[in-house]
């Protein structure tokens, strides 16, 4: 399905720009990408069978760029297939849907190239699908599907160019399905996304400094490399340099998912974490606050 969002401003009356999105069940929610309906006043939504719908639009994610819109259909919407348990690996067939440049419904055919890729989006922890099927301008928001017709992710962005301006061909992009369903359950509920927020940045211990090196013996964590200053970990004591070992009693061996745990937290809790610091075991208690408003 095609997205068309009009704005209406002072340099360009009626100025409209296009997207795909994702028809994800009978009720008429619809995924789509942020970016695709940014400043919109009028969402326009256009069926392959004709229908053409005037969308609502429920809540969006700034972070995942993600955003749910929902249209008033009598029914016999074309739901996308989705298999939960279905979990995408490098060399799978994919297919990418969308509407390039306006073209009409198009399908391009690849793999994918990669999972987890990760530093792509404002917060650089998000993971990402990497495709070589082409996804140009108009297919964000679109279906990659695998070579069943079951979802596997919401196309995003492809490279347009790189850091010595050639123009990069088969490397796209798409916020897995687990994700993008996960997103939309939240915005379907709340609106919008509330996300728990400590105020650190760190990174995994190295192999080699878990094995002996670098001063550190025998140890699984994560170094923390910045705390954000009178945030939550600032305000309990937590300092660079310190070695977090858990969160929330769960083992913090990956930044990613530990940061990733920390947003399902409820803001307002109280959670403890133990860090060592000088070859001593501390625990200390995060009262966990609400991730700070993106634009």
């Amino acid at each position: 399905m095609n997205v068309y969002n009009r704005a209406l401003n002072s340099t360009s009356h009626n100025q409209l720009t296009l997207g795909s999105g994702v028809i994800m069940d009978q009720r008429g929610y619809i995924l789509t990408n942020k970016h695709v309906i940014n400043d919109a006043d009028q969402i326009i939504v256009a069926l392959q069978d004709g229908r053409v719908f005037e969308a609502l639009l429920v809540g969006s994610d700034t972070l995942t760029d993600l955003a749910v819109l929902k249209i008033n259909a009598s029914g016999g919407l074309p739901v996308i297939p989705i298999n939960p348990k279905r979990v995408p690996h490098i060399g799978d067939v994919v297919l990418a849907i969308g509407n390039p440049y306006n073209l009409g419904q198009t399908i391009t055919q690849g793999i994918i190239s990669a999972t987890g890729r990760i530093g792509l989006n404002p917060t650089g922890r998000q993971n990402f699908l990497q495709t070589d099927a082409s996804i140009n301008h108009g297919n964000s928001g679109g279906a990659l599907v695998n070579s069943l017709g079951e979802l596997m992710g919401i196309n995003t962005l492809s490279f347009d160019k790189s850091n010595d301006g050639e123009t990069p061909e088969g490397i796209g992009f798409a916020i897995p399905f687990q994700l993008a369903t996960k997103i939309m359950d939240k915005l379907i509920r709340d609106g919008r996304v509330i996300r728990g927020y400590i105020g650190i940045s760190g990174r995994e211990i190295a192999p080699m400094h878990a094995q002996g090196g670098g001063g550190i013996d025998q140890l699984q964590g994560i170094v923390v490399n910045d705390v954000a200053p009178e945030g939550p970990a600032a305000q309990a004591g937590i300092r660079a340099n310190d070695v977090i070992i858990s969160v929330n009693d769960k083992p913090a061996v990956s930044a990613l998912e530990t940061m990733d745990q920390v947003a399902e937290i409820r803001p307002g809790s109280e959670i403890p974490v133990v860090i060592m610091r000088d070859d001593k075991k501390i625990t200390l208690h995060i009262a966990v606050q609400e991730y700070p408003a993106t634009n």
